[in-house]
């Protein structure tokens, strides 16, 4: 972590399949802040995380990395980013271990947290057996490894619950304290009371729904 990271969301607008998703939504993230985003779905959560993640383009407003528009360097935020999508992105015949280095290695990112990775979420004793052979949510787990193994700055994580029992999704909670007090940021899309810490900040991109107004003269 730099020290100085910050990431700024100005005034996004988005659509939809054509239709307006939201509009007018800004937020500041500071290092080792948290932003919880929450409401129905087809609320805009994943749109917006998308956006964050420079998958997606906004129809107005921009998001900045430390005062610099993130489409101005793609390659340079896509390597700050730990991503964590719906599908969990996993080779079936490659083992646990081998999907993350796989992953990592085309992310140009070292391989030596990935047994700490594998150990937080539990897969220590799993990290060898095919994809295939895991459950959907030791999958998920494997995914979730990913994204600690890369230690990136920003972690991106769209419903990281999704098929995890109690007791992952309090090894995740623990994973998501350790980053932030190294200075991390996270954004999560949830459903669940993942606790993200006790000052996490929550934002429904749907209370900003409605046409985009057109950009004033």
């Amino acid at each position: 972590m730099t020290g100085i990271d910050r990431l700024d969301v100005m005034d996004l607008a988005a659509r939809r399949g054509g239709r307006p998703v939201f509009h007018g939504v800004s937020f500041t993230l500071e290092q080792g802040g948290a932003l919880r985003l929450a409401g129905r779905n087809g609320g805009g959560k994943t749109t917006l995380l998308r956006i964050l993640a420079g998958l997606g383009r906004a129809d107005r407003g921009v998001v900045r990395w430390n005062g610099e528009p993130i489409g101005d360097d793609r390659e340079a935020h896509a390597a700050r980013l730990g991503w964590l999508g719906h599908a969990d992105a996993l080779k079936p015949a490659l083992s646990a271990r081998e999907n993350l280095q796989a992953a990592l290695r085309i992310a140009d990112r070292p391989v030596a947290g990935l047994d700490d990775a594998l150990d937080a979420l539990g897969l220590g004793s799993l990290a060898d057996l095919p994809a295939s052979w895991l459950s959907s949510g030791q999958r998920r787990r494997v995914a979730l490894a990913r994204v600690l193994a890369g230690a990136a700055p920003l972690w991106l994580l769209d419903e990281p619950t999704v098929g995890l029992d109690a007791v992952s999704v309090v090894a995740l909670e623990r994973s998501i304290a350790s980053h932030r007090a190294d200075g991390g940021m996270v954004v999560a899309a949830t459903h669940t009371a993942l606790d993200l810490g006790s000052d996490t900040v929550s934002l429904d991109p749907a209370k900003h729904a409605g046409a985009i107004p057109e950009p004033t003269a």
